[in-house]
């Protein structure tokens, strides 16, 4: 798709150096290997009418068991490409770059009656029983206590943190009308309270209006907890816990990040923070 792209005057190379510069930084956390590009799928043609591709589009994402990554392309799909380029490649470098940290993250896995059942996803823990090590948080929350949460807000954070320098690099701009403008600061991470209030008011088509209450509901539930989390147990170094916690997820080993969470908060943080009192409740193992 990248090389149709480019054969139809769509300059790819964003996109490219994007990746480059993902490389370097997640080997720093401990990453050796990239999500590899014939693992990710890009749909980009759609015979829904009105259809509207991007990030948030639904059932996007990445699928643990195939080690696959399923992507669309950012806006109108009735067209093989995309309306906006420049926005299209940011979009598909963000994705890419998030599933690449899903792909990465250390998993373990144990067979129950033949089916093979994820106990261990990054520093998130599920017996085989199906029990989750930490709750699901509270609907309309704006914190988190959930690992889930968490992890998948570490893995965006990172994402547009390397989308935004692209962008900054590349001298791409925002848009001047509102979709374009939301969909620009989504990907690179720069929206504001206010965005995700006009997100849910945003006048066009069915699957636009669709998208942009997506985008707000992922912004709110999933980025927005993430940054009080740091805000909570991190003020003032809330870089270095980030830096601590993507480490902890590619190697799925906590005891690192749970030493440098006591030094600031006393014993057994971690375990405190998250698990549920019925993690290790009687009649439930496989």
């Amino acid at each position: 798709m990248l090389s149709r792209w480019a054969a139809s005057g769509i300059d790819t190379t964003p996109f490219h150096a994007g990746v480059e510069n993902a490389k370097r930084r997640y080997a720093g956390y401990g990453l050796v290997k990239m999500l590899p590009l014939d693992r990710v799928l890009v749909g980009c043609e759609s015979s829904r009418v009105g259809a509207f591709g991007g990030f948030h589009h639904p059932d996007q994402g990445y699928r643990h068991l195939q080690m696959m990554a399923i992507i669309t392309m950012y806006g109108p799909m009735g067209r093989r490409n995309p309306e906006r380029p420049a926005l299209a490649l940011l979009d598909l470098l963000r994705a890419y770059a998030h599933d690449c940290l899903h792909y990465g993250s250390r998993r373990r896995y144990v067979e129950v009656a033949g089916v093979p059942v994820r106990t261990q996803y990054g520093i998130n823990y599920r017996r085989a029983s199906g029990q989750s090590y930490s709750a699901a948080d509270q609907r309309g929350s704006n914190h988190t206590r959930n690992l889930g949460i968490v992890m998948e807000g570490a893995c965006d954070k990172e994402a547009r943190s390397i989308t935004r320098q692209t962008a900054e690099r590349f001298g791409v701009t925002e848009p001047s009308d509102v979709l374009g403008a939301l969909a620009f600061r989504d990907m690179t991470g720069t929206l504001t309270e206010e965005d995700t209030r006009r997100a849910a008011g945003v006048l066009g088509s069915e699957e636009q209006t669709r998208y942009t209450a997506a985008l707000s509901g992922y912004e709110k539930g999933v980025n927005r907890r993430y940054a009080h989390f740091l805000e909570e147990f991190a003020p003032g170094e809330e870089s270095e816990c980030h830096r601590r916690l993507l480490a902890a997820i590619i190697s799925g080993e906590v005891t690192a990040l749970g030493t440098w969470l006591d030094e600031r908060h006393g014993p057994g943080t971690f375990t405190g923070l998250f698990r549920t009192p019925g993690y290790f409740a009687p009649g439930l193992t496989a």
